[in-house]
């Protein structure tokens, strides 16, 4: 791990989106995973949210679009990355004006999936985006030397009744699933499902909402920032640990346990 006074690695930007439904039963609101095929480098095997990396075409789409400084190109070009990839991963239509049908979504997927690129898919199904729909939640930057180091950024997106199919982007991902963030915690404490330290920790603070208004609520509370986590020894143990002032209910776990990609 880097100490706080090492300078930052170089970080791959990337974005995720936390979808939330309602449960079809009742009780706490269900969120959107996708399980990681095994091969990849990065979280192999693990759930993790739908989201990927920052292409430079949504750079391009993001000045496109008015983006007028590098602070607001980044954040704009993050956004357009978590649609583009929810999209691709899920076949969710989720940060656009229309309200399209499954017909829809699904043209809309295989256009994205030919070009790989957000844009000529909004021109041909004659889309616009609606970025404001995207709620930002958090940022995670580690600063670790041992695999490769993404700066992600962390948005909340409400899907509502969440009565719509999904398709697996096989490629990446083999399964997708809807699950409240406890139950999400209850499967991998059982090892039905692998999760990695930043996602327990999202999970852990997503679980204590009943609802997509108690997150916003909490984020009003909490505004999203910068979490870096850091190495600290408790009770003689090393710990891995974030700060304990940005919302989250567990700060930490041992070192020894903390999955981390």
């Amino acid at each position: 791990m880097f100490a706080h006074d090492d300078d930052a690695p170089p970080a791959i930007p990337a974005a995720t989106m936390v979808i939330f439904r309602h449960a079809p039963a009742g009780g706490a609101p269900q969120l959107l995973m996708v399980q990681r095929a095994k091969e990849m480098r990065f979280a192999g095997g693990a759930a993790v949210f739908p989201g990927g990396r920052v292409d430079e075409a949504d750079r391009v789409l993001a000045r496109e679009l008015g983006a007028s400084d590098d602070d607001a190109l980044d954040e704009l070009a993050a956004r357009i990355a978590a649609v583009r990839e929810t999209l691709e991963e899920t076949g969710l239509a989720v940060g656009f004006h229309q309200s399209p049908n499954l017909a829809q979504a699904r043209q809309a997927r295989q256009l994205l999936l030919d070009t790989g690129e957000l844009a000529p898919t909004l021109a041909a199904m004659k889309w616009t985006l609606d970025l404001e729909r995207l709620v930002p939640f958090s940022r995670w930057r580690p600063r670790h030397k041992e695999i490769r180091v993404f700066d992600t950024r962390f948005y909340l997106a409400d899907l509502g009744t969440g009565a719509v199919d999904l398709a697996v982007d096989d490629t990446e991902n083999t399964h997708l699933f809807w699950a409240s963030a406890s139950e999400a915690l209850a499967m991998a404490d059982s090892g039905e499902i692998k999760v990695i330290f930043p996602t327990r920790r999202n999970l852990e603070r997503l679980a204590q909402f009943g609802s997509f208004a108690d997150a916003l609520g909490h984020v009003g509370q909490f505004p999203s920032c910068m979490i870096t986590p850091f190495m600290e020894v408790r009770e003689g143990q090393p710990w891995l640990v974030i700060p304990a002032d940005a919302g989250y209910p567990v700060d930490g776990e041992k070192l020894a346990s903390a999955a981390r990609g």
